[in-house]
């Protein structure tokens, strides 16, 4: 009888709670709320350590965007309510920089989705030398950030690059006399060649990753019912691979946005090229305006957390359906 009341109370507990999930309550024994302190002190460490590196430097940035500091010593600083935010909005220089910085997300991250799902797909099946075949696959991106945009820079050149040359001279499909970096038209689409190149090997494990967790069987009944390589792809792969591929654009936008290091390199500060991420650090090092600077920085923040809502929402949507 105890049992069965027992299992009455949970019962009606988990259709009183929302979504079919038991409601948790607050413990109410000693034992339980000893429990709950220690957890809280094992905890701990962790938020004053999130707190000093993430929440403080963010509020404070948040505080300097409103003011006119600049860097130096002897500035007074000053209150300046939202005019450096009317100035970055006011100022061409910052939607060009947005512009590209989207351009540049949205195009590298599709192309190292698709290119990355096809590498998975591929590292996947069956073959001799898998092995040796996925570990030179990580090469590109293992290879430092600054290390291959330089090396790619020098391989642009038109005097004695390895891409104009072969491009060029080779196949002759350009001019072997072509400037990637430097004309206007190319130069954006060169950075992002050589960020799909670097990144598409990320996508490309993580994509395997996913793929390895799906069940055999399932293709094999498919199979049996007639289910051709095609069909089993966009029926049984793609569904099954979602949260996989969501996981992946979530981490591969975010860093796709914020992108510094390759176009600095590559590029600098550069109108043809120039994002977000350059703009913000030539407005606090070039400018030595900490307040305009910190502004950009919230900006970015601001829309970085949009990506990461709407990303997550679908993640939710997804585990939901």
């Amino acid at each position: 009888a105890a049992m069965g009341n027992q299992r009455l109370g949970i019962t009606a507990t988990a259709a009183a709670a929302p979504s079919g999930r038991l409601r948790e309550e607050a413990p109410t024994s000693k034992w339980a709320k000893q429990r709950e302190r220690l957890a809280w002190l094992f905890v701990a460490p962790a938020i004053i350590v999130v707190v000093l590196v993430a929440i403080y430097p963010l509020a404070r940035t948040i505080q300097l965007s409103f003011t006119n500091a600049r860097m130096g010593l002897g500035r007074k600083t000053e209150w300046v309510s939202l005019d450096n935010y009317r100035y970055i909005f006011n100022d061409d220089q910052w939607w060009r920089s947005l512009q590209h910085t989207l351009i540049f997300t949205f195009v590298s991250v599709g192309l190292e989705t698709l290119l990355g799902i096809i590498i998975a797909l591929t590292i996947h099946s069956n073959f001799k030398g898998r092995g040796l075949v996925r570990t030179s696959m990580l090469v590109p991106w293992a290879i430092p950030t600054v290390v291959s945009a330089q090396m790619w820079k020098w391989m642009y050149i038109d005097v004695y690059g390895v891409i104009p040359d072969f491009f060029g001279k080779k196949l002759g499909i350009m001019d072997p006399h072509t400037a990637l970096l430097a004309n206007t038209k190319t130069a954006l689409l060169a950075v992002i060649a050589v960020d799909v190149w670097k990144t598409t090997p990320f996508m490309a494990l993580l994509i395997l990753a996913g793929l390895q967790i799906i069940p055999e069987d399932i293709y094999e009944s498919s199979g049996i019912d007639g289910a051709s390589k095609v069909r089993q792809f966009f029926d049984l792969t793609l569904p099954l691979l979602k949260p996989s591929l969501l996981v992946a654009l979530v981490f591969r936008t975010m860093d796709a946005f914020r992108v510094y290091d390759l176009v600095a390199v590559m590029k600098g500060a550069s109108p043809d090229t120039m994002t977000v991420a350059v703009y913000a650090q030539n407005m606090l090092v070039g400018s030595q305006r900490l307040g305009r600077g910190s502004a950009v920085a919230v900006v970015i923040f601001l829309i970085i957390a949009v990506f990461a809502f709407v990303y997550t929402r679908m993640i939710d949507l997804e585990d939901m359906g």
